[in-house]
């Protein structure tokens, strides 16, 4: 039993009996790609967490074959030389969602599938307090592959958890992740087979969930005040960082080759 509280759109929101909300990211004909409206919905899901006493674990999730494959390419590029006002528009949206998420008191689990990528997926996998992946999921960074740079925090959240030569590493060459190397180097907390995922979340959340949750809420605002201020002085960096490079050439021949699925020829403009 629980109630919907957010029924439908781009993110929907529901609470069980138990006080687990759960968070879906609900554009599955996009691959869960974020746009101003996903990001705006987020963030308003979030809030409306921050505001019910009863959330005690909040799980996110993306709907159909994906986590999140990141940024909308296909609106990205389709703003042609307007595009750097849109991103300053989305990454505002993403910095506040990101923001949120990690300022709850509740334990946020991510349940990812098939591909994290970007500022979207992998962002958020990197702002999760826990993170359960399936054998078959897959995570990338994606922002260099576009000729941009990274949002969502990573910047500050990715080297304390990976440590700082295997962050640079994974920020400038762009690997596809397995979840076997994501949980070899500390990106996710348990990896565990694909049919089992959901099993898996509900068991961990409803454990949490029955946990003494001033407890639970002290212990994560502990460890994110380690590197809250990191944090919120590199998002605005990072926001701008991302407007400027996404009004290069390199950046629309970037997005260009991603929705061509060609190699793309960067010019240094």
């Amino acid at each position: 039993m629980g109630e919907s509280l957010i029924a439908e759109g781009p993110v929907l929101l529901d609470l069980d009996d138990s006080g687990v909300a759960a968070l879906t990211l609900n554009r599955p004909e996009a691959a869960n790609g974020m746009d101003v409206p996903l990001l705006q919905a987020m963030h308003a899901a979030i809030l409306r967490c921050h505001g019910d006493a009863r959330v005690r674990v909040v799980t996110l999730s993306g709907a159909g074959k994906n986590f999140c494959a990141g940024g909308d390419v296909r609106t990205f590029a389709a703003k042609g030389a307007a595009l750097p006002d849109y991103l300053r528009e989305a990454t505002a949206w993403l910095q506040l969602a990101v923001s949120a998420l990690v300022q709850l008191r509740a334990p946020v689990l991510a349940a990812v599938h098939g591909f994290a990528a970007g500022g979207g997926g992998f962002g958020l996998v990197c702002a999760a307090d826990l993170v359960i992946a399936t054998e078959s999921a897959k995570f990338m960074s994606g922002a260099v592959r576009v000729g941009m740079a990274p949002d969502a925090g990573v910047t500050v959240t990715l080297p304390r958890l990976v440590g700082f030569r295997k962050a640079m590493e994974i920020l400038l060459t762009n690997p596809t992740i397995t979840a076997d190397e994501a949980l070899r180097i500390g990106l996710v907390s348990r990896v565990v087979p694909d049919e089992r995922l959901r099993e898996e979340v509900e068991t961990l959340a409803r454990s949490l969930a029955a946990g003494a949750p001033q407890s639970l809420a002290a212990t994560k605002r502990l460890l994110w005040n380690s590197i809250g201020a990191g944090l919120e002085t590199q998002l605005p960096h990072e926001a701008r960082t991302v407007a400027e490079l996404s009004g290069t050439a390199d950046a629309r021949e970037g997005l260009a080759a991603v929705l061509e699925r060609r190699a793309p020829e960067f010019t240094g403009h």
